[in-house]
């Protein structure tokens, strides 16, 4: 399991230039659907250029090893034989998440990321499952959904799940500077939250939160303003309260 993420997360650790997308969808039987896309092709295509033709089978060998279809994690650790783990609620997690690479003209491009159809209990069951897995997922799909009504908690608009699972895959040394990683790394961040019904209405506001359409609204993260102690926004409700139809 731990290889899997392992091999998920190479392109997050080294990169300069990655960007990260995410769209969650907000069903009305009270459950989610999440997909997030990890855009490396400008930093792949850099170090594809850089690394000489003996080393690349052995400096990129591993990324061919993810599937370019969607897989999910327990049948990707099923095929590495690194199941560890008989606890049901945390088998029915893995069979829920899948992964795959991303190719364009057969060179590594990114990955992806989905989390699918998840209920309010599969939310419990992902709590303490990422205990101990650390997986990249978008803080807002913790946010309260009742099948009508999104209450969205603005304390969610960081990246502490992307920071543990770099932490858990870094040194001491990069976990103390992950501030400066973390700008370094990231190019854009955001998240598009969308709604099978219509949108009735929004309570509260937020600098980085804008609504696109009648059944969407987008978060644009600015990661610079994120990690600036000092940073003061012109609307910063705690809480956003959106109504569906």
């Amino acid at each position: 399991m731990k290889k899997t993420i392992v091999l998920f997360l190479i392109g997050l650790f080294m990169l300069h230039s990655c960007s990260i997308n995410s769209e969650i969808v907000y069903h009305t039987d009270k459950a989610l659907t999440c997909i997030t896309d990890i855009d490396t092709k400008e930093f792949m295509a850099e170090m594809m250029a850089m690394t000489p033709d003996s080393l690349k089978q052995k400096e990129f060998g591993e990324l061919d090893k993810l599937p370019t279809t969607w897989t999910n994690m327990y049948d990707l650790a099923k095929h590495e034989g690194k199941l560890k783990t008989e606890n049901q609620d945390s088998i029915k997690i893995m069979k829920k998440v899948f992964v795959k690479s991303i190719k364009e003209a057969n060179k590594p491009a990114g990955f992806s990321f989905k989390m699918e159809h998840f209920t309010p209990e599969d939310h419990q069951s992902l709590k303490s499952f990422t205990k101990t897995e650390k997986l990249p997922l978008d803080q807002n799909v913790y946010n309260n959904w009742d099948g009508k009504t999104l209450t969205i908690d603005t304390d969610n608009f960081n990246l502490k799940a992307l920071e543990a699972a770099i932490k858990a895959k870094s040194s001491k040394e990069e976990s103390e500077k992950m501030e400066g990683m973390m700008m370094m790394f990231f190019k854009n961040i955001g998240s598009t939250l969308r709604f099978d019904n219509k949108i009735k209405s929004i309570s509260g506001s937020h600098d980085w939160l804008k609504q696109v359409d009648d059944h969407s609204v987008r978060i644009e993260y600015d990661i610079k303003t994120l990690y600036d102690k000092d940073s003061k926004f012109k609307n910063a409700d705690k809480k956003i309260v959106i109504v569906t139809e």
